[in-house]
């Protein structure tokens, strides 16, 4: 894919250099569009329970890119992405260590082409070919700390039917976001998002000392063996008043294939002609394809939510369950999730236990827009509660209940536009429980970032 990225690249330059004389493929690219996010981010968290530790960082950074405008339906686009502590480390920030969720694991920081694309419209269909990124169910950005993932893939997008979107792809690379540096591999990060691969293990099974902001093969990265990418299709459907149906495939070549359903129906309340209603479910089963090369695998997660909203207020409670699955297997019992993807209506900002096999969850939150007050912010808070069975492959042979309680302030300042401010705090309880060995058995922890995005 390397090879095919250089061949854009080129491709992009010599049309830039050789066609001036084409006043509109000039003008594509001289009206093209600057886009890009300024973020800095600082994060801090204080364990509790057998690990004792404050670790914080600080960094700056963002996004920066160009997309023309389109020449006879073509266009094309380049983002970088960057991240940088500026010399701030464990000596000059509170605490003990460094957290690595902002940077690479060592503490460095690093930028990148992270996007490197050609577009191209006709009619109802759209293409996408080269580095980009991706939003889908099982396989996504998951921007959650500095930098996101990124991926190579080709893409293609369908509405020649009415209300029917179609969606076929296929990924060939995944570039892991900074968020992935916090999991050590092993059961907890397969299902959280990330690679299975233990930190120790990245040379030999990646052939890179570490996979934050690097492109590599989807087999690669999840599990340490290469394969031919993961295959992509999906219809969504909202042809209905008030429904919207969507079905997803990704058949991840020897190692799995996933079917993501999911359906949402909203109405307004018959109690209460002001109160909009959102019911949704989701469903998820997954098993091992070809070689098998993550073992075998079967798997089902079943999700549901009902929300409400009134004028600024709303709220919803949300409630999944994974089988008890295999007493020998619980990592194939699980929901396996290794590129990013986070779907689930009962995650916490952190704890993502809902994927555990063998595990009941249930999550309720409440958010309140402050407009009506003359203050452009709003406020979410939440509580989530993990009932992780004995057959999970975090703790195996092991149950307990993990919590985690938080909140997210975002502010909008009426005086520069497109700027955010953000609070996030998050409080797990009991994140890991019942340990072998180790007085007291718990792990907790309170932890609080402070985020600003300007965006143009």
């Amino acid at each position: 894919m390397k090879k095919g990225i250089l061949s854009l690249a080129a491709a992009a330059a010599l049309a830039a250099g050789g066609l001036q004389a084409e006043d509109s493929l000039t003008d594509a690219i001289t009206q093209g569009k600057i886009k890009g996010q300024l973020r800095l981010f600082y994060i801090d968290r204080d364990y509790d329970g057998f690990v004792t530790l404050r670790r914080a960082s600080l960094a700056a950074g963002g996004y920066f890119g160009y997309e023309t405008a389109a020449w006879k339906g073509l266009s094309a686009g380049v983002v970088f992405y960057t991240t940088n502590t500026f010399g701030i480390g464990n000596d000059n920030l509170p605490g003990e260590g460094y957290d690595p969720s902002l940077t690479r694991r060592d503490g460095s920081g690093y930028t990148m082409l992270g996007e490197a694309y050609l577009k191209y419209a006709i009619g109802n269909t759209a293409f996408k070919f080269g580095r980009q990124r991706l939003d889908t169910p099982m396989a996504g950005s998951d921007d959650a700390r500095m930098l996101p993932n990124l991926f190579e893939a080709y893409l293609v997008t369908n509405k020649d039917v009415p209300h029917l979107t179609l969606v076929g792809a296929h990924v060939t690379k995944f570039a892991q976001g900074t968020f992935g540096n916090v999991y050590k591999g092993g059961g907890l990060a397969a299902t959280a998002g990330y690679t299975a691969v233990a930190p120790g293990d990245y040379q030999s099974a990646m052939g890179v000392s570490e996979p934050a902001g690097r492109f590599l093969n989807m087999g690669t990265y999840a599990i340490g063996k290469e394969n031919n990418g993961v295959t992509v299709a999906a219809a969504i459907y909202d042809g209905i008043a008030g429904l919207k149906l969507q079905a997803w495939e990704y058949y991840g070549d020897d190692i799995l294939n996933i079917v993501y359903l999911q359906g949402d129906y909203g109405w307004r309340c018959l109690l209460n002609d002001d109160v909009k209603m959102l019911l949704s479910a989701q469903y998820i089963h997954e098993n091992d394809v070809g070689d098998a090369n993550a073992g075998e695998i079967d798997s089902d997660y079943y999700g549901l939510r009902l929300k409400a909203a009134w004028h600024a207020l709303s709220a919803y409670v949300a409630y999944s369950s994974t089988d008890d699955g295999d007493d020998d297997n619980p990592l194939g019992s699980s929901i396996l999730t290794v590129w990013g993807g986070m779907p689930a209506f009962t995650q916490g900002m952190v704890t993502r236990h809902q994927f555990f096999a063998d595990t009941d969850t249930w999550k309720v939150a409440g958010t309140y827009k402050f407009n009506d007050l003359g203050v452009n912010a709003n406020a979410t808070l939440y509580y989530a509660s993990f009932d992780v069975g004995d057959n999970n492959p975090y703790n195996t042979g092991r149950s307990w209940t993990a919590t985690e309680t938080g909140l997210d302030i975002k502010y909008y300042p009426e005086a520069i536009n497109n700027l955010q401010l953000r609070f996030r705090a998050n409080f797990p309880r009991d994140f890991y429980d019942k340990h072998a060995t180790k007085t007291p058995d718990n792990v907790d922890w309170d932890e609080y970032r402070f985020i600003v995005n300007y965006t143009f």
